[in-house]
């Protein structure tokens, strides 16, 4: 379990930073191809990612606001530490150590898999969550949690276009008021926004 005196942002990497390719396969033309090892695999077997230059400096600079305390909360781990983030010029911070589940599917109880082990971290700190993949029950759970006095906001980029400034400015509104909301949380669906479907 972990605790701080700001919200927690959890961020994702595929689908948030890491866009998913159109069924032509193409990317976002503002993403740059990179060749990457993570952890454990070969020297000469290294996996391709997209990732938008672009990003580093927003999220460097919406970080340096101080309104959050941020952690990875990806597949990708401890990658996400020593690959992910020095490709964005990212500060460094911390990351859960998700476990590595015999699933296929990323809704195996009908939420996000990776749920169970972030509210069993966050505690009752406060938390903004960035990822691709929420479903309906996560939502009740973050306004569940909120109705509880633990602020919830979760953002869900539409993952073949990825985080926009548009949400950070979002989640500096909501942070700037201290997660303080009354109603259930606000829930960024970009996906819905821009009328696509994944």
């Amino acid at each position: 379990m972990s605790f701080s005196s700001l919200p927690y942002l959890l961020l994702d990497i595929d689908g948030v930073l890491i866009p998913f390719p159109a069924a032509d396969g193409s990317t976002p033309s503002t993403h740059v191809r990179h060749a990457v090892h993570p952890m454990g695999r070969a020297p000469d077997d290294p996996v391709s990612i997209w990732l938008d230059p672009a990003h580093g400096p927003m999220l460097t600079h919406f970080l340096s606001g101080g309104l959050v305390a941020p952690a990875w909360c990806t597949s990708w781990r401890r990658d996400a530490v020593t690959v992910v983030g020095p490709l964005l010029g990212l500060p460094t911070f911390p990351h859960l150590e998700l476990p590595r589940p015999h699933i296929t599917t990323s809704h195996p109880n009908g939420y996000l898999w990776k749920r169970d082990y972030v509210e069993s971290w966050l505690g009752e700190s406060a938390v903004v969550w960035v990822d691709d993949d929420f479903t309906g029950l996560d939502l009740e759970w973050a306004a569940e949690r909120t109705a509880r006095g633990h602020p919830t906001l979760l953002v869900q980029p539409d993952p073949y276009v990825g985080l926009q400034e548009g949400h950070l400015a979002e989640i500096r509104e909501w942070a700037a008021l201290g997660g303080a909301i009354s109603e259930p949380p606000l829930i960024v669906n970009q996906r819905e926004r821009l009328g696509r479907k994944s």
